[in-house]
């Protein structure tokens, strides 16, 4: 599984080069190196036998409606409370019950949650712009009816995030997306 998702972003560099074509000129703009970009979250997908794996990479601007530390009570509670819905990726993340998955690990990461860099230093000490990282992986004791994946919940649950930026990775398929609320629904 962790082949299919390290050949991921190869598998999908023509869909990639041709994003970054189009954003050049925006993050010029902003003065941002990389495609941090509010209202758009990214979501790697694999699935590989009975292993399913979602990244998702979002500005904290999405999840939570801001990028510095949590210093006011009301910025601490909205930053557990979202912390809290992350780490319920079946409440995020619908795929068809049928198919019996069962998260067998997760993780989150942001320097809103106090993560250090490998200098030791907070991540957000350098940048300006937070992001929170989540890495789903589940066990799906049905793989053949996993046919597509809702992410009504996620933009439900963070009406913040207007766009997903999808990379799908099967042993059937690869596909390149945008999903937005309105059409929330990728098939496998």
């Amino acid at each position: 599984m962790r082949r299919l998702l390290l050949a991921l972003p190869f598998a999908l560099l023509p869909l990639a080069i041709a994003h970054a074509t189009e954003e050049h000129d925006h993050d010029h703009e902003h003065g941002s190196l990389g495609a941090h970009e509010h209202g758009v979250a990214r979501l790697d997908v694999a699935q590989e036998g009975t292993t399913l794996e979602f990244d998702l990479n979002t500005p904290a601007m999405n999840i939570v409606g801001f990028e510095h530390a949590a210093t006011s009570d009301a910025d601490k509670s909205t930053l557990a409370d979202a912390r809290e819905k992350l780490l319920k990726p079946h409440g995020l993340f619908a795929v068809p019950e049928a198919a019996q998955c069962s998260v067998v690990s997760q993780k989150l990461t942001s320097p809103l949650f106090g993560d250090k860099d490998e200098d030791g230093k907070h991540k957000d000490e350098k940048d300006e712009h937070s992001e929170i990282h989540g890495h789903y992986q589940f066990t799906c004791n049905v793989p053949a009816v996993l046919t597509q994946l809702d992410l009504s919940q996620l933009f439900k649950t963070f009406p913040a995030t207007q766009t997903v930026q999808v990379q799908l990775i099967t042993t059937k398929r690869q596909l390149g997306a945008e999903v937005r609320a309105s059409n929330p629904v990728i098939k496998f």
